[in-house]
């Protein structure tokens, strides 16, 4: 794995760079710049941490990277993958259906045609790694800076820390067991063999528990200062993805994923349960952690470019649609299918597509920001804790929260079995092509072979179930001895 755990010199000289150059030239890729190193006159790791501005850029850097990345597989720096975490596991699930076969970068995670070596057109495994090295060399940086503003210095850390914990949280999801790299050493990471999901799980817990105890509550720019912009983590971003978590987690621990949700849930004064229409918007009150788009042509969402088909559907540059198995998902009245679902009809036939971002526009006007975390998330986090822990009442309350703001009267499910079944029902329509959710759910849940093998014959193949975890390139098991494929792939 040497070339996904990269030096401290050169992976922070790399963000700050991104942050200097031309957009053209960010969009280009940083795999040469990884490889130059820092003029002696420059920013390098052993003084960029001494100042808030060039500090406060390295975290930066990374939230810019994942705004940049191209939905159409353009592979940007150190998170390219991260972007289109909300294409190619719905993609991989049954939630899109792909228009042009022809394409075998998306063919390879619709059919599951990928393989140790065909998995470079979106490798998430070393994508997201290197933005793991950098939030390593952060954290070190930050640790033993002496120059930093201390408010600033304390924000950034849970940053890094929250960031480290986000990253790991995908590659447990996406892959399983995984080497579980917390330090910056190349020679400690590159013969680092894979660690349990348990494991990993831990110190994705330990990091955000002291992302929490680091964030400030309210949101602030890269000084410090308060803002009104949702696009860098604060504390409840952290305890958002930390209910998750614990949701997640083999062990269940449910009354600490209620818990977590319920901290965010109360905080009625930064997140409310708002409008279909205004969820997505720049800033909105359901937003716990957005990211703001960076790119001029389009100024908008990537969301939006990729998924909404125009008037002659789907094409080669907007190749994929919703899947009859969503668009049929949705109950009669359910207002989410009139307004986070579009729909073209060139010709007799009509193809459906996401619509939850709906500004394609190029002008200078930017209405929407690509959302990461959400407060309708925690709703269903704390229904289906609730529900584990037979809190029957309770399961049902945030539950009908959800199914109320998007027209539909109150759940009948009024026992255990019956609510999970119908927070899965729920979680299906609500976070459709939102960050793998529903390929993550399907596992998570066990139904992924039930679900999958009739869909994976849709899709002109035989379902098997290895294929609900991704492989790991060729060139990382060529390089670490210890490391080792997940089962069914060559």
């Amino acid at each position: 794995m040497k070339h996904t755990i990269i030096n401290f010199r050169k992976g922070t000289f790399c963000i700050l760079v991104l942050l200097m150059l031309p957009l053209a030239i960010i969009q280009s890729g940083c795999e040469k710049l990884v490889e130059a190193e820092a003029p002696n006159n420059s920013l390098n790791g052993l003084n960029v941490y001494e100042s808030d501005a060039t500090a406060s850029s390295v975290l930066s850097g990374i939230y810019i990277g994942m705004s940049s990345a191209n939905f159409n597989g353009g592979a940007f720096g150190t998170s390219a993958a991260v972007t289109s975490l909300s294409l190619f596991p719905a993609l991989s699930s049954d939630e899109l259906i792909l228009f042009n076969m022809n394409n075998s970068n998306y063919r390879n995670y619709y059919r599951y045609e990928l393989n140790s070596y065909n998995v470079v057109f979106m490798d998430f495994w070393s994508t997201i790694y290197k933005v793991v090295s950098v939030t390593n060399t952060a954290i070190e940086g930050l640790n033993k800076s002496t120059g930093l503003t201390p408010a600033v210095k304390q924000q950034l850390l849970g940053e890094a820390k929250f960031m480290r914990a986000f990253c790991y949280f995908y590659l447990v999801n996406l892959y399983g067991d995984v080497p579980l790299a917390i330090s910056s050493s190349p020679e400690t990471n590159r013969l680092l063999s894979r660690s349990p999901k348990a494991d990993v799980y831990k110190q994705i817990i330990n990091d955000l528990k002291e992302a929490k105890s680091l964030l400030n509550d309210n949101y602030v720019k890269e000084d410090g200062s308060l803002t009104t912009e949702r696009t860098r983590p604060n504390k409840y971003a952290a305890t958002a993805l930390l209910a998750r978590v614990y949701l997640y987690n083999n062990e269940g621990n449910f009354a600490e994923a209620e818990a977590q949700a319920s901290e965010v849930i109360n905080n009625a004064t930064l997140y409310k349960a708002i409008s279909l229409n205004d969820v997505f918007l720049k800033n909105s009150q359901e937003a716990i952690w957005q990211l703001q788009p960076v790119l001029t042509n389009p100024s908008n969402t990537q969301e939006a470019r990729f998924f909404v088909l125009p008037e002659t559907g789907p094409t080669g540059s907007y190749p994929v649609y919703l899947s009859t198995n969503i668009v049929n998902s949705f109950e009669t009245g359910d207002n989410r299918m009139t307004s986070w679902v579009g729909s073209v009809t060139p010709g007799s036939n009509t193809f459906h597509f996401p619509n939850k971002y709906k500004n394609t526009g190029t002008s200078a006007s930017v209405t929407e920001y690509s959302m990461i975390l959400r407060l309708a998330e925690q709703y269903l986090i704390r229904a289906e804790a609730r529900a584990q822990q037979n809190n029957i009442a309770g399961a049902q309350a945030d539950l009908n929260v959800i199914r109320n703001r998007a027209g539909l009267g109150n759940t009948i499910a009024n026992d255990k079995a019956s609510l999970l079944t119908a927070i899965m029902q729920e979680r299906k329509v609500e976070l459709f092509t939102e960050w793998g959710h529903r390929w993550f759910d399907l596992k998570r849940s066990g139904t992924i072979e039930t679900v999958m093998t009739p869909v994976a014959i849709q899709k002109g193949t035989t379902w098997n179930n290895n294929w609900q975890l991704y492989p790991v390139p060729l060139t990382d098991l060529q390089r670490d001895p210890n490391l080792v494929q997940n089962p069914g792939y060559q």
